[in-house]
């Protein structure tokens, strides 16, 4: 038995148990503050971290407002969604998160969270639902499709909504035109009463490679053993499009200082300086 693991079998774990286990595993989760309506005209508002966006052309996003764990009974969002078939998602920013717990409790059917927490309703354009007038990003949506998983406690009932109209606050958006993730103060849910918040200091960008790279096998033996590279140094050398050049080597033999290449090159990697640090290990 591997003793760095342990082994969870879901059907033989607690379902409390279960859920800390899945929650802490898939972190951090977006928030959907979904808005809708029921039948008689009566608003709902409350947040849920089962959510993302999962297709552009068309947009959709998911979201899942799972059965009671203490009980098994639907969520009045689900019921909603499930009769009228449209929903609002609204994201949920730091400053107004303290609010969005609010409309988390229990209230009963028909009581309005809008005013319980202090939310602005406003009306939308395509869907009958209100729009959070203090959330940056607002989406109507119309229900296309649910997947309900079961009917006892803990069963996700997945709501697959396609986006019709996107209300965006213009002080959310960088000189581009696109929303600057600096500006809008996203928060996330991880497990249990922990949450997280983006900010400068926890933001970093990372390029997806629209071509092929070297690639990790193609690194020296000596670099991928390396006791003084780390995995994430390793995975930046691998993510370089081409090898050192010839010119390139020539230079690194000027630079290098016999029995230190290894800490050069990290050293190198951390100036984002990838390509010379390259030229060094394949010396």
């Amino acid at each position: 038995m591997n003793q760095q693991h342990i082994v969870i079998d879901p059907e033989n774990t607690p379902l409390r148990q279960l859920h800390q286990y899945l929650l802490g595993s898939v972190g951090p989760r977006p928030i959907c503050f979904a808005s809708t309506m029921d039948l008689d005209g009566r608003p709902n508002l409350a947040p849920f971290s089962f959510f993302n966006v999962v297709s552009v052309h068309p947009p959709v996003v998911v979201f899942s407002p799972n059965n009671s764990g203490r009980d098994g009974i639907p969520k009045q969002t689900f019921l909603n969604a499930k009769a009228l078939r449209e929903v609002v998602v609204n994201v949920v920013t730091l400053d107004m998160v303290e609010q969005m717990n609010v409309t988390a409790a229990p209230w009963e059917h028909g009581v309005s969270e809008f005013e319980k927490a202090g939310f602005t309703g406003i009306p939308s354009d395509l869907v009958r639902p209100l729009r959070v007038a203090e959330s940056p990003v607002q989406m109507e949506c119309k229900v296309i499709d649910i997947k309900e998983f079961g009917d006892v406690g803990g069963s996700g009932k997945l709501i697959m909504a396609q986006v019709l109209r996107i209300h965006i606050k213009r002080e959310v958006l960088g000189e581009d035109g696109i929303i600057d993730p600096f500006k809008m103060s996203l928060v996330g849910r991880m497990v249990g009463s922990w949450y997280c918040k983006t900010g400068p200091e926890n933001m970093f960008q990372l390029e997806q490679p629209m071509t092929k790279t070297l690639g990790y096998d193609a690194l020296p033996n000596d670099v991928i053993q390396s006791k003084v590279l780390s995995a994430n140094d390793l995975g930046k050398l691998a993510g370089l499009l081409e090898m050192p050049s010839k010119e390139e080597l020539e230079e690194a033999k000027t630079i290098l200082v016999e029995g230190t290449k290894h800490t050069m090159a990290k050293n190198l990697i951390a100036n984002g300086e990838i390509r010379k640090a390259a030229a060094l290990l394949f010396l």
